[in-house]
């Protein structure tokens, strides 16, 4: 039984990672595309966020987002750092038969 829950948590603990690293290229991605954007300005974007919405204001919600996913993002690095050592602390206390 022991062995079975050191595997779940040693599964979640990797899925966590994997999902961290999809998490890192998507905030990369978006960075890359704000900048794009951000210095192009096309005026596709403006007519997209509907009338009366400037620059300024899609600068900061588009920061505001990227902060908000950057803070989840660290979160979940910490649960998955938590639960990697604690996989490996569950490897080392069951007995070898």
């Amino acid at each position: 039984m022991e062995d079975i829950f050191e595997k779940r948590v040693r599964a979640a603990a990797i899925a966590a990672w994997w999902t961290i690293l999809v998490g890192t290229i998507f905030l990369v991605l978006q960075w890359t595309l704000y900048l794009v954007f951000m210095s192009a300005r096309p005026a596709w974007l403006l007519w997209l966020c509907g009338p009366d919405v400037g620059w300024p204001f899609i600068q900061t919600v588009w920061l505001w987002a990227a902060a908000l996913f950057k803070a989840l993002l660290w979160m979940l690095a910490v649960i998955a750092l938590w639960l990697t050592f604690w996989s490996k602390k569950l490897r080392k206390q069951t007995p070898v038969q």
